[in-house]
């Protein structure tokens, strides 16, 4: 794998890579990358795998291979404190919760000490705080080059740094913020990268389907009324009756939201009826936000954070307005790569208005023309059946050459794949319950050590509803774990930790956890992860395939179910000690004539219906060893 990397890099060329779990794919492209030369940008799904490819995994390549490349970490600037926003808040105090005083402190004392003020290295203030929504800048709220404290800028010294290095590591989010929004420090440095190497490339098409796409919401309105608020009578009290002005957009705002009746609602701007509340509503809110803009310039020469908030409130009208105007374009008139899905989505408080692109594969390809350099795509999930079709067609790379290097594990003697018999249909009312009856026993001969993987937040909370009772009636002394209670890092720390835990999570936990040894003996699937029906884009997508003459389930929702199911599954064997059991409670995977094509998807372990059998494997485990901690 490492040579056809560094032949790619060598050639500038792009190449698809899939690698199985335990081939040290990490090294294959670092070593490549790290002796090749040039500028190498290295793209990872999330902050925690950017932390530890900066703090573990390339210092070990780098020290192996001697070789001299300097290594800048660039992340979003959410994630570095703000001089300017941190003194300000310091002097005004605007604290919404108790324990946010103390943190405060903390993080006063930590700007004094830290060189990078990332707010990863501050672990005693957790990530979630909402103190750092006062500390920290957004594109909108940066003074730029006009800030006293322009030449000690965290954010500023990080890019300097990214630009200086022979490799950055960021992660998708911030490449394609920037290559949407010229924002992160990124743009700067893709002229002169030779390389881009995307880990977990499997992630790519939804992260850049989010960022090539446009979202509005009435909370982003609400932020800006409490900032024009405060600004307003800071610094122009006599300028305007501040309150009045913010009351009527606001309640414009509320409005908008309160033209659906239901609690959660994602709808195709096609579904809204056109006697719906929503479209005067829209309106509505447009014209009075135009009435705060007309305030806020008379008033702008009074501040520079009364002209900030002028400038974000024509932000958000223009792209109010770029909504309206899609609605309403011809589809005759729309280029392909500028084709979009309008839709709407509700939550209990807030109003969200999307514009997103049917496909990121014009798009994505016209980014990678220009100055010729190497792309590298690699991940463990990205082809079903070793046909990369789906994902290649996706991202816009046809034609581009794409290789599958296997898992070097024994999945046939350390794996089992086990379907239990007589579960209802997924979509009937009790199939949760089902799913926890047919897991119990298996829970027990496992000891605990597992991992019930759900589809839904629905499920995952009515699992934990049901395990609770159960492990108390039946006197199991298993910890529960369940996503929400705490954040992922130390939910996954405690398992490790207890090594007869129970973790029940959704989507978040399907992917890049790695929790090696006993520990985790034991993976539950309650259903086959295809995205929810209701979903406007999916529906769009769909809709455009079949135009093409080709079947939107077989060509679009199936592919994309196996590849996050080999997520999923991709959790139970770390390493060549592990041993465990994969349980996927969905009949249709024998039921149905494509369940086939998934389960030759998975790894190869032996496959069983029978619980005994199960029950035969656990019993039949060497002696415990002590629990070995993942990484």
């Amino acid at each position: 794998m490492a040579k056809a990397i560094a032949a790619a890099i060598a050639h500038q060329q792009t190449l698809i890579a899939e690698a199985g779990t335990g081939t040290g794919k990490t090294f294959a492209y670092l070593v490549p990358a790290l002796l090749w030369g040039g500028k190498v940008i290295l793209s990872t799904g999330t902050k925690n795998l950017q932390d530890q490819l900066y703090l573990r995994d390339i210092p070990t390549v780098r020290k192996a291979l001697n070789a001299p490349v300097s290594v800048a970490l660039l992340k979003g600037r959410a994630n570095y404190v703000c001089h300017f926003h941190l003194e300000r808040t310091l002097q005004n105090g605007r604290l919404t919760a108790r324990e946010d005083v103390g943190y405060l402190r903390d993080i006063a004392r930590f700007v004094k000490t830290t060189s990078s003020g990332d707010k990863a290295e501050l672990s005693r203030v957790p990530e979630t705080a909402s103190v750092w929504n006062l500390v920290t800048s957004t594109r909108d709220t940066c003074m730029g080059a006009e800030c006293q404290y322009y030449q000690d800028c965290f954010v500023m010294k990080a890019r300097k740094e990214a630009q200086q290095a022979d490799v950055v590591v960021v992660n998708h989010h911030l490449f394609f913020a920037d290559v949407a929004l010229k924002d992160t420090g990124v743009a700067e440095l893709l002229p002169s990268a030779n390389t881009v190497i995307f880990d977990e490339a499997h992630q790519l098409p939804e992260t850049a389907t989010l960022f090539f796409g446009d979202t509005v919401s009435t909370s982003q309105v609400l932020e800006l009324c409490r900032d024009v608020l405060a600004e307003g009578l800071a610094h122009a009290r006599d300028g305007a009756d501040w309150g009045k002005l913010v009351s009527t957009v606001e309640r414009a705002a509320r409005d908008l939201r309160l033209a659906f009746p239901q609690d959660v609602v994602r709808l195709a701007v096609g579904q809204i009826a056109p006697s719906s509340a929503f479209f005067p509503a829209l309106e509505k809110l447009r014209d009075e936000l135009d009435g705060m803009i007309a305030v806020l310039e008379t008033q702008a020469e009074r501040a520079e954070t009364i002209e900030q908030c002028r400038a974000r409130a024509i932000e958000l009208s223009t792209r109010l307005e770029a909504w309206d105007a899609a609605k309403s374009a011809a589809p005759a008139d729309v280029a392909p790569e500028q084709e979009r899905v309008l839709w709407v989505e509700a939550f209990s408080s807030s109003l969200q208005l999307h514009q997103t692109p049917l496909s990121i594969a014009p798009i994505f390809s016209k980014q990678r023309e220009g100055s010729p350099r190497a792309w590298i795509f690699t991940s463990a999930t990205l082809a079903v059946k070793n046909d990369f079709n789906h994902y290649a067609s996706q991202m816009g790379l046809w034609n581009e050459p794409a290789q599958t290097w296997p898992s070097p594990f024994n999945y046939g003697e350390q794996g089992l794949l086990y379907v239990p018999e007589n579960l209802p249909q997924p979509n009937s009312l009790e199939y949760t319950d089902a799913v926890i009856d047919a897991a119990l026993p298996i829970i027990e001969a496992s000891g605990g050590r597992a991992f019930l993987l759900c589809t839904t937040i629905r499920a995952v909370n009515r699992a934990a509803e049901r395990l609770r009772e159960e492990f108390d009636k039946r006197g199991l002394a298993f910890p529960l774990m369940v996503q929400g209670e705490a954040g992922r890092t130390e939910l996954l720390d405690r398992f490790r930790a207890a090594g007869n835990a129970v973790l029940i999570g959704s989507q978040s936990f399907w992917e890049g956890v790695d929790v090696r040894g006993e520990a985790l003996s034991l993976v539950i699937i309650d259903k086959l992860p295809f995205s929810p029906p209701d979903d406007p884009v999916l529906a769009a997508r769909i809709d455009a395939l079949e135009k093409k003459g080709l079947n939107g389930f077989v060509h679009h929702q199936l592919p994309a179910a196996i590849i996050n199911l080999k997520q999923g599954a991709g959790r139970l064997i770390r390493d060549e000690t592990d041993r465990g059991v994969l349980m996927i409670c969905d009949p249709r995977l024998i039921s149905k004539p494509y369940g086939r094509r998934i389960w030759q998807s998975l790894p190869p372990f032996r496959r069983t219906r029978d619980a005994a059998v199960v029950k035969a494997f656990f019993s039949g485990e060497p002696e415990h060893q002590p629990v070995a901690s993942g990484g």
